[in-house]
């Protein structure tokens, strides 16, 4: 399917933009079509899901007929539709189910993962130790149980036969420093090995703790890029905050991350190396757990 957000997003810019050629305010238009000017503010920053019946009045007050009107109702079409994360509502965290959105429609995925593991990836035993230290941050906006759940039916999207290429760049500091259970993390580490290994479309890369990233400045938070198969989708990037994810799509955004993880890419270890890599520090966790070290 495509992805209801992207869609959403390209309605929201087409409706704005109808609504400027007609030299409207946001006011004016809320007044025409009996709805609130908040109403019209968030169809018009992909805020809500859109109800195609106000769409088709307001594309009638605006007086939009032929080719764009029908352009405009199969994008209000595609941006109303609803995917399995929706049933989950924010039991698996609006963040989860932003993910899972463009995850459904993207064609392929790379992301830079400076804080964990990717998310799509995670075995439940690693989720549940995620959970622990997202715990320790304040009160959670999610039920842990609804989210482990939530994050196997991604993972079975993505190992899917019509699922995206997933292309994963891991930071060996994050590797190293995140505080999880050594067998926790081993186990985790040997789940990449074994996906990766039997699924040629998904690829890990180890990005080393001693290298030289040239060309720029270093990345300040983990992101993803988002390609579609339809070139009227806008490529995205979303870069992961603290309290929050951000959503590019300009071109000019969407371009500085696509460089900077280019850069990334020129001085990560190989998809060999990197496996092997990942290997040696879960036979090392596992014999310093053995041995009581």
């Amino acid at each position: 399917m495509t992805s209801p957000y992207i869609r959403r997003r390209r309605l929201a810019a087409e409706l704005r933009k109808l609504r400027e050629a007609r030299s409207l305010t946001t006011d004016e238009l809320a007044r025409l079509i009996y709805q609130s000017r908040s109403k019209i503010s968030k169809l018009e920053n992909a805020q809500i899901r859109p109800d195609l019946a106000e769409i088709m009045t307001i594309l009638e007050v605006l007086e939009v007929t032929g080719r764009q009107y029908e352009k405009t109702i199969r994008l209000a079409r595609d941006a109303s539709a609803k995917g399995w994360w929706d049933r989950y509502g924010n039991a698996m965290g609006p963040r989860q189910r932003l993910y899972a959105d463009l995850e459904s429609g993207a064609e392929s995925i790379r992301s830079y993962n400076q804080t964990a593991f990717p998310a799509v990836l995670q075995i439940p035993e690693f989720i549940d130790a995620m959970v622990d230290l997202d715990e320790h941050q304040g009160t959670l906006d999610y039920s842990p149980a609804r989210m482990i759940e939530a994050r196997t039916r991604r993972q079975q999207h993505l190992l899917s036969p019509d699922g995206p290429t997933y292309e994963a760049v891991l930071d060996e500091t994050m590797i190293r420093r995140l505080a999880i259970p050594a067998t926790v993390k081993a186990a985790q580490l040997r789940h990449l090995i074994e996906v990766v290994t039997a699924e040629p479309r998904i690829v890990m890369r180890v990005l080393p703790s001693d290298v030289l990233i040239t060309g720029g400045f270093l990345p300040k938070a983990s992101f993803s890029l988002y390609a579609f198969p339809e070139t009227t989708d806008p490529a995205t990037a979303v870069v992961d905050t603290v309290t929050t994810d951000l959503v590019l799509t300009q071109r000019r955004e969407v371009a500085r991350y696509t460089e900077m993880y280019d850069r990334l890419g020129e001085v990560a270890l190989s998809s060999a190396d990197t496996l092997a890599f990942l290997s040696g520090v879960a036979n090392r966790l596992t014999n310093e757990t053995e041995s009581g070290t």
